[in-house]
């Protein structure tokens, strides 16, 4: 059962507007700079951080004008927005450990190969922390994305629409959010057919990416565990199936076995280990 409202039309309409345009100020934001430098360039990424960092000063205020007092009654607009002390550890490692499970046939290849020592070299981190497109990847875009799609977007759609429902909604934003990256193929030199498709395959999985971190973010009540599954999926990528062909037959099984290993476990896991109790969201939005 929601806590929110969502027999009134007015609620409903102001809320939906106000997604759809923070959705398309955010992708606008990224171009509002004129440039022919292409999105790796450190002038680009700069401009763009400084861009995204105002769409997250902006995303709130749409929030805490539109969440109704009697909302607000039930909860702060922090708690709304998964800013709470209490659960918070777990938030940070259980839905870590979650997406690791997922991802157990790609890590396992990373640990055959030995890549998994690089990230015991301070070197590593060091330079990854002077890299703009590291930081871009790994920080500031799950950061934005999920402070503006997740924890200022998710209440405003909650007053329209029952928890589940608004789990596979919002990240449909998510993903149209993503869809910008048509145009820079095509100013990269891509054919539109080419463009195109890659362009369907990353709405496809931002999509369901989205529909995953609203699961997170609803059924633990925080921030943070979103953000920490978002960061892993973005240093991982989307897994490379074909890979796998380029390790001994031996290997290959294991690796296979452990790809499909990894979804039963998380399959299996998702639900006990987002548990409410375990991060005290008393708010329960999607149980």
């Amino acid at each position: 059962m929601s806590l929110f409202d969502v027999t009134d039309p007015n609620t409903c309409l102001y809320s939906g507007l106000a997604c759809v345009f923070l959705t398309f100020s955010y992708v606008g934001s990224l171009y509002i700079w004129r440039s022919k430098l292409n999105r790796d360039h450190p002038t680009t990424i700069k401009r763009r951080f400084f861009s995204v960092f105002c769409m997250m000063l902006l995303a709130p205020v749409f929030t805490y004008t539109l969440l109704k007092e009697e909302t607000l009654e039930r909860g702060s607009l922090y708690e709304y927005m998964g800013f709470r002390m209490s659960g918070m550890i777990a938030a940070l490692i259980v839905p870590l450990l979650l997406t690791a499970t997922l991802f157990l046939g790609p890590l396992t290849m990373h640990f055959i190969a030995g890549t998994w020592r690089l990230y015991a070299d301070p070197v590593y981190w060091i330079s990854s922390f002077q890299d703009l497109v590291w930081l871009r990847n790994h920080v500031m875009a799950p950061i934005s994305e999920e402070w503006v799609f997740r924890s200022c977007m998710m209440p405003l759609l909650l007053q329209c629409l029952e928890p589940l429902t608004a789990v596979f909604t919002g990240p449909f934003l998510f993903g149209i959010a993503h869809f910008h990256h048509l145009h820079e193929l095509l100013s990269g030199g891509h054919s539109i057919k080419s463009a195109l498709f890659i362009s369907l395959f990353q709405f496809s999985f931002t999509t369901v990416f989205g529909a995953y971190s609203a699961y997170l973010f609803l059924r633990t009540g925080h921030f943070f565990a979103p953000l920490v599954a978002h960061v892993f999926c973005n240093h991982l990528g989307f897994p490379n199936f074909f890979e796998v062909f380029h390790f001994p037959m031996l290997q290959r099984i294991l690796i296979i076995f452990n790809y499909f290993l990894g979804l039963f476990l998380w399959i299996y896991l998702l639900v006990p280990l987002t548990s409410p109790y375990i991060y005290d969201n008393r708010l329960e939005l999607l149980t």
